[in-house]
């Protein structure tokens, strides 16, 4: 054994260790990743949800709207912002009570394409229809007797604006309902209507 070998090794300091270095960049990642993710999380913008449930052909103002702060990150610009907002504007969509407003989902009133008809049902409306659900409009016509032919769809998207019930409505049958329909099928509603044809409603696809 040579005196080198007496003398104690000196342990090389831990921030010369690569690994020490590799260890504390880790760390700052990490820390820096979870501030960006809360931070991203706290950034909101304010936006327009629905104060009701708005259906197809309906006039928005700024009383059927109101602003809430949303976290949408990239999707922000898919949303209605309260300056965007033009006098006149129509709904295109339902958009149900409580839920954001698309950007898409108003149109201006001189594009409107669909209008709101009154009808009486023959019959109950089922109880899966309900305001702002789309259903179809069925008609069965009167034929000779005063009997009713087969039913045939006379709307196939029509969108619920009110129900009413039929209590209090004079001559009633069944409820009333408010359906907003594209205005290429106002004259066949109309005509069912005046030929006093069995209407009935089912929800879309549901026949």
């Amino acid at each position: 054994m040579t005196a080198l070998d007496d003398v104690p090794r000196r342990s090389r300091a831990f921030w010369t260790d690569l690994r020490f270095f590799i260890g504390i960049g880790l760390i700052i990642a990490s820390v820096a990743g979870v501030w960006f993710t809360v931070s991203a999380a706290r950034h909101t913008t304010p936006v327009f949800a629905a104060a009701r449930t708005i259906v197809p052909g309906d006039e928005i103002t700024a009383a059927d709207l109101r602003v809430v702060d949303a976290a949408l990150g990239a999707a922000e610009s898919a949303y209605l912002a309260p300056g965007a907002l033009v006098a006149g504007a129509v709904a295109t969509r339902t958009v149900g009570a409580g839920e954001l407003v698309p950007a898409g989902a108003l149109e201006e009133g001189s594009a409107r394409r669909v209008t709101t008809v009154v009808v009486q049902t023959a019959s109950p409306v089922p109880s899966a229809v309900a305001v702002g659900g789309v259903v179809e409009l069925w008609a069965a016509p009167v034929v000779d007797g005063g009997d009713f032919g087969t039913p045939a769809i006379l709307v196939a998207d029509a969108t619920v604006a009110a129900i009413h019930d039929a209590e209090g409505v004079l001559g009633a049958r069944g409820p009333a309902l408010e359906l907003v329909v594209p205005r290429s099928d106002v004259a066949a509603v109309l005509h069912a209507v005046a030929a006093s044809a069995a209407l009935s409603v089912v929800p879309a696809g549901g026949a």
